[in-house]
């Protein structure tokens, strides 16, 4: 399995103060990874989920954690693309403006 990015520090305290949250988060990120997809697939449908959701924290920790798994930029844009007919123009546009917060910043920082 990929080393994943660290969470951001608010992830970190609140998991601290609620240990039994973050295993009950554990358990059912572990639920959904029973099946027939592979780690990659699993992480842009999930990219793709939080993108339909319109959830810019999980669409930023999905950019990040396909990048550290190695996915292209181009396979995550390639999912913005499919997103208008869905989600209307100003809402992609949106998706794409966070995603690519994400992809500048790693582009300037890639070590991160």
């Amino acid at each position: 399995m990929t080393e994943l990015p660290k969470p951001p520090k608010t992830y970190q305290q609140f998991v601290e103060r609620y240990p039994k949250l973050e295993t009950a988060w554990e358990l059912i990120n572990e639920a959904g990874q029973e099946g027939c997809f592979d780690e990659k697939t699993i992480r842009l449908l999930k990219l793709a989920i939080a993108m339909g959701a319109m959830k810019q924290g999980a669409i930023s920790a999905g950019v990040r954690k396909a990048l550290a798994m190695g996915i292209p930029a181009a396979e995550i844009e390639q999912i913005i693309a499919l997103t208008p007919g869905t989600l209307g123009m100003s809402s992609t546009v949106a998706v794409f403006s966070w995603v690519h917060e994400v992809l500048n910043k790693e582009n300037q920082n890639p070590q991160s």
